[in-house]
């Protein structure tokens, strides 16, 4: 359990809030999303009626703790501490329902002032959920009407200053996936270094057009290149992890059973019908570099017999020699894999030295009596 008066806390696994009213859909987006829930199951969800606290700790990066609060519960009734619950948080996710949002929009009204007075560092994310009953225009009328009343209810009260981000989403395509990719990214301290590597990935590397750095488990993207993102491409690379993932575990376990289907030697490609290439491979244990290239980048005439033979095949899983036809790639790949692998160890000092400090600090306060408290 996190001592929410540590400095030091935040800084280790920060928090994000699922707030709205009753049957907004929080918790089926946390099912679909963290627990691989098939939308259709989620009709079958009971009302939650108390607030559900879960760790995702699928990596380094993605690693925070989401809290689901029952729409019914009056948090702001004094019985509540709801300085404790936005102090320290990293992100608060407001879903509305897009078919019935007028009530909801008083009570996101009430949440935001009362967060940001509390934690002005909380990142407002607005999640107008359950599009895939809309039509594409009535999407971007009910995106603009909620942004308008949101943002006029800020001007009223004089917080101009606060910033909403606003995402279309639904748990029956790959939108929810998207919206909590960026959410996530905004609580990585890293992110900008982590862009950084895959833009100098792709520069020294010409042939590829797009790369992602995939969290394998959630298939949340933790990091991209600068290439604008569009849902096509992305539901791809998602299309292709799930693709990885069930091939190999039926192929990637050895004869005894042992072993773990994802590991470094993880890898697949996959021929598209626009002379398109879908290239995957292992970086860490949860995360996944899933890039795009021209397939004209990589006709060589004296591979051209064995191109012609792989890409028949179209999907690779743990082929070690793969890496003759694309020394390269796997160099330039190599590369990008240590300057990872030094970042999260980077990270994990950084960790151990804050969680140090505050055992320190907590030893320097005094006792009940006054006293100072006896070192260790």
């Amino acid at each position: 359990v996190l001592d929410f008066n540590d400095p030091f806390s935040t800084e280790v696994k920060p928090r994000i809030l699922l707030m709205g009213l009753r049957r907004s859909g929080k918790s089926s987006i946390q099912k679909v999303v963290f627990h691989k829930m098939s939308p259709n199951e989620t009709l079958f969800l009971e009302s939650t009626n108390k607030i559900c606290r879960e760790d995702v700790s699928n990596s380094s990066f993605v690693n925070f703790q989401i809290w689901d609060f029952p729409g019914q519960i009056d948090f702001f009734d004094p019985t509540f501490d709801y300085e404790m619950i936005f102090r320290g948080t990293g992100a608060l996710i407001f879903v509305i329902d897009s078919q019935v949002f007028f009530l909801a929009l008083a009570r996101l009204h009430l949440t935001v002032t009362r967060a940001y007075k509390v934690n002005p560092d909380i990142n407002f994310e607005i999640f107008i959920h359950k599009v895939d009953g809309l039509s594409d225009d009535h999407k971007i009328e009910t995106q603009r009407d909620i942004h308008q009343r949101a943002n006029d209810d800020l001007a009223d009260a004089g917080l101009e200053k606060i910033h909403l981000s606003f995402y279309l989403t639904s748990i029956y395509d790959h939108s929810i996936f998207e919206a909590f990719s960026k959410v996530v990214q905004k609580l990585i301290p890293q992110l900008p270094t982590l862009e950084n590597l895959l833009n100098i990935f792709i520069s020294v590397s010409t042939c590829y057009i797009l790369s992602f750095l995939f969290d394998v488990v959630s298939k949340i993207y933790i990091a991209t290149d600068s290439t604008p993102v569009d849902m096509q491409t992305y539901e791809l690379c998602c299309d292709m992890i799930d693709v990885v993932i069930d091939i190999s575990c039926i192929y990637g376990l050895k004869d005894d059973g042992t072993g773990t289907p994802y590991d470094k030697e993880s890898m697949a490609i996959i021929k598209l019908n626009n002379t398109t290439v879908l290239y995957l491979k292992e970086v860490t244990k949860f995360l996944a570099l899933v890039c795009f290239f021209f397939l004209e980048s990589f006709e060589r005439k004296e591979y051209e017999q064995f191109f012609h033979f792989f890409f028949c095949v179209n999907v690779f899983i743990n082929m070690e020699n793969i890496s003759v036809f694309f020394f390269l790639i796997d160099y330039n790949f190599h590369c990008f894999r240590k300057a990872i692998q030094f970042f999260f160890e980077v990270r994990m000092k950084v960790v151990r030295s804050r969680k140090h400090q505050s055992h320190m600090q907590k030893n320097k306060r005094p006792t009940p009596n006054g006293t100072p408290r006896m070192p260790l």
